[in-house]
C-alpha cells in the first residue's frame, strides 16, 4: 500500500497541476498492483473528488467560470455518468475498455498540449444539441469505468475552439467534480463493500497532499503546456504497461 500510495501521490501533482483529478490512471494504478476490481471505480471517483475540489475553488474564485460553455455539457454527462457507473461489467470487459480509454485520453491529452502554442483562438459556437451529446457519451464511457471525464472534454474543447484556456480548464475540473459524485452516487447502487472501501484511507491522505501540491505548481512554476505533456506521457506509459498485463 505504501509504494501504491507513492503513485496515487505522484498522479495526484501530475493531474491536479493541469486540473484534472487523474482517475483514468488511478485505475491503471490499481489494476497493475491486483486490488479487486469491483471496487476500482469508487475509490478512484473519490480521489477525483479530493483532487478537483480543490482546483474547481481555486479556478471559480479567479473568476475564470464560464457557465454557458460548461453547462450544456454537464446536462448530458450527469444522467449519463450515473447510469454509467450502475452498470456492473466483466473483468475482462472492464480491463479491456480501460485499456482503450486510457490510451486515448494519453493521446488526447498529447493533441492538447500542442494547443497551449496558440497565442491568439478565434472561438467557435457549438450547437448546443451536440454539446450534449458529446457531455452524455463522456459522461456514460466515464460512469462505467469510473473516471470524471474531463480528459476527454478538454482536449474536444480546445481542438473545436470552444473557449479560452482558462475557462476550458475551469470547466473540466467542475465537470470532473461532479460527474465523479453522480458516479460514487451510481457505484453505491451496486454491492460495494463500504468497509473494504474505507481501508484504502492511505490513498486518499495521499491525493489530497498531491492534489494541493499540484495546485501550486500550476499556479506558481510550471507552464500549462509542460505539465500537460508531461502528463500526456504518464497516461499513455500506464496504458501500454497496463496492455501488458492485459494481454494473454
Amino acid at each position: 500500500m505504501i509504494i501504491l500510495s507513492i503513485f496515487f501521490f505522484i498522479t495526484a501533482i501530475l493531474y491536479s497541476s493541469v486540473g484534472f483529478g487523474g482517475g483514468s490512471t488511478y485505475l491503471a494504478l490499481m489494476l497493475i498492483w491486483d486490488i479487486p476490481y469491483y471496487i476500482f471505480p469508487i475509490i478512484a471517483l473519490f480521489c477525483n473528488i479530493i483532487v478537483v475540489s480543490g482546483n474547481s475553488i481555486n479556478y471559480i474564485k479567479s473568476g475564470n467560470l464560464n457557465v454557458k460553455l460548461l453547462t450544456p455539457y454537464l446536462f448530458g454527462s450527469i444522467p449519463f455518468a450515473f447510469i454509467g457507473a450502475s452498470i456492473s461489467i466483466e473483468k475482462e470487459l472492464f480491463e479491456i475498455l480501460l485499456f482503450f480509454v486510457l490510451f486515448i485520453a494519453g493521446i488526447f491529452l498529447l493533441i492538447e498540449s500542442k494547443s497551449f502554442n496558440e497565442n491568439q483562438i478565434k472561438l467557435k459556437q457549438i450547437p448546443k444539441i451536440l454539446s450534449i451529446f458529446v457531455g452524455s457519451i463522456i459522461g456514460f464511457v466515464s460512469g462505467i469505468v469510473g473516471i470524471g471525464g474531463g480528459i476527454f472534454l478538454s482536449p474536444f474543447l480546445f481542438l473545436m475552439k470552444a473557449g479560452y484556456p482558462k475557462h476550458i480548464v475551469t470547466s473540466a475540473s467542475l465537470f470532473i467534480l461532479i460527474n465523479s459524485i453522480f458516479g460514487v452516487t451510481g457505484q453505491l447502487t451496486k454491492d460495494t463493500v463500504f468497509n473494504e472501501f474505507l481501508n484504502y484511507w492511505p490513498l486518499f491522505l495521499s491525493v489530497f497532499i498531491g492534489g494541493q501540491i499540484g495546485n501550486f505548481l500550476n499556479i506558481k512554476f510550471l507552464s500549462n503546456k509542460t505539465l500537460t505533456l508531461i502528463t500526456s506521457l504518464l497516461v499513455i506509459f500506464v496504458a501500454i504497461r497496463m496492455g501488458f498485463k492485459i494481454l494473454p
